[in-house]
């Protein structure tokens, strides 16, 4: 078999032309459409996760300033000031033990639109404000 020339002279094999195999046209097209979704699902994901263990974050360190606040003698509205103001929408519970006071914050992290993460944190202070 001789290669095909081309209208400028040059030599051009089967494969230099850019043609597969017959039948495997737009199967990159085809594996794309299906790779792709599978990769921006895998994306969002990661970025919600990622907004959830801040939101974490920010809720146990919410929930170590509002045990110090009662453990001053401030009052419980001050405490859930202190955690609505660092996570939005967030509840708080406070108990006292013996010499400590102990806070639990409550929140709940969507990731995405269908997964709901509920997230909580808890922290004690010395009680010496009572």
């Amino acid at each position: 078999m001789h290669p095909r020339r081309s209208g400028r002279g040059r030599a051009e094999s089967g494969a230099s032309r850019g043609r597969g195999a017959p039948g495997e046209r737009g199967s990159v097209a085809a594996e794309l459409a299906i790779g792709l979704p599978a990769v921006v699902l895998a994306l969002l994901l990661g970025a919600g996760a990622l907004g959830a263990a801040s939101r974490q974050v920010a809720l146990q360190d919410a929930s170590a300033d509002a045990a110090r606040l009662l453990g001053r003698g401030e009052g419980a509205d001050a405490a859930q000031r202190v955690v609505g103001r660092a996570v939005p929408g967030a509840g708080l519970s406070s108990s006292y033990s013996g010499d400590l006071v102990c806070v639990t914050a409550t929140s709940v992290a969507s990731v995405g639109a269908l997964v709901r993460v509920p997230l909580q944190a808890s922290s004690c202070a010395l009680d010496g404000g009572r």
